[in-house]
């Protein structure tokens, strides 16, 4: 039987502009609706209305500061946040927007309105830091969901797994020191924004909850399977998380203007089962993905629907073909997994 999958999707999220020219671009969003609205498609998922985050969620992982700057820009034609990171007049209000998408999601999913949810929300948030905007993202839509998670809903446990090109440098540095997270990133390193290296495993309490899987360009489909097989899944197996979040980034597609990654749109699928998996195995299905990079419109556009039909069981990744995939993984992939498992063995162990 197909799941419930929720998503969120509003026009006013392409009002957010960047500038002229920039790869986070409106178009982005637009050419995914565009799928979702064909009628093949439309009559699959269950929409999930966004909201403005209020001041209080934000300020779970932005500093009051930071949020007033941010709202100082309200109105503005354009205001530099980094060299990167612009806003238009109307970005704290869709900044604001995008996170209440993802609170929302998240609430759906807790709440059992539906099974899993996909926010395809802009602009993006995993480069957000407590009190700067960074590589095209303004607030951490994932980090406060995560913190929404937690004060509403009583969660204790909370899975993020983040795939883009990207390191989300933001999303480690909120919860370095928080046990009540597990954040697990697969990224090109060393490549923007120089963060996610090998040593980095958290502080504290949370000594072993971050772990970084630093990878060279060219990685794709049976690498990333693999990692997510041998490393996250006996981690998680431990862990045994209570949801299950993903910073779904799709610049890693093998046609991106910004990386160097060879992930297709199978792959993608690929790894959303591994995460189904992992969350019905431990949280009743409880998944909430919330869109981050990809800059190729059509691969960005066919990725994100190859996650949706897997979201939604009307494609199931056989495990026969994970498992063969798996083994084509090359050299350089197995070198990488044996050093973060010798890393993260005191912790977990593996």
């Amino acid at each position: 039987m197909a799941k419930k999958t929720g998503v969120v999707k509003d026009m006013r999220y392409l009002r957010h502009s960047a500038g002229f020219g920039h790869p986070e671009s409106p178009e982005r969003l637009a050419a995914i609706y565009e799928m979702l609205d064909n009628p093949l498609m439309a009559w699959k998922f269950i929409e999930i209305e966004p909201r403005e985050a209020t001041h209080k969620e934000i300020e779970t992982i932005h500093t009051p500061s930071y949020v007033e700057y941010i709202a100082g820009t309200a109105g503005q034609s354009s205001v530099y946040l980094d060299p990167d990171t612009a806003t238009s007049p109307e970005s704290y209000e869709i900044a604001k927007l995008a996170v209440g998408g993802v609170c929302n999601a998240i609430d759906s999913v807790m709440e059992k309105k539906v099974d899993n949810a996909f926010a395809l929300v802009r602009p993006p948030g995993h480069h957000a830091e407590a009190d700067s905007a960074a590589g095209f993202c303004i607030f951490n839509n994932i980090a406060i969901g995560a913190m929404h998670a937690i004060l509403k809903h009583h969660l204790k446990k909370i899975l993020i797994v983040d795939w883009d090109l990207h390191h989300g440098n933001g999303t480690q540095h909120s919860f370095y020191s928080d046990p009540r997270i597990l954040y697990f990133s697969t990224h090109q390193y060393p490549y923007y924004p120089g963060t996610g290296s090998l040593q980095e495993i958290g502080q504290g309490k949370a000594e072993g909850y971050t772990i970084n899987v630093p990878l060279s360009v060219g990685a794709g489909d049976a690498s990333f399977v693999k990692i997510f097989r041998k490393i996250l899944q006996p981690v998680a197996l431990k862990f045994k998380p209570q949801l299950v979040l993903l910073s779904a980034g799709f610049d890693t597609y093998y046609q991106d203007p910004l990386g160097g990654m060879r992930v297709t749109a199978d792959g993608f699928a690929a790894l959303t089962r591994i995460l189904m998996n992992i969350a019905e195995s431990y949280c009743n299905g409880r998944f909430v993905a919330v869109l981050e990079g990809g800059y190729h419109l059509a691969g960005l556009t066919q990725s994100v629907k190859a996650v949706l039909e897997e979201m939604r069981d009307d494609t199931h990744y056989p495990e026969e073909k994970l498992a063969s995939l798996e083994k084509e993984a090359d050299e350089n992939t197995n070198h990488i997994i044996k050093q973060v498992i010798s890393k993260i063995k005191p912790y977990w162990k593996l």
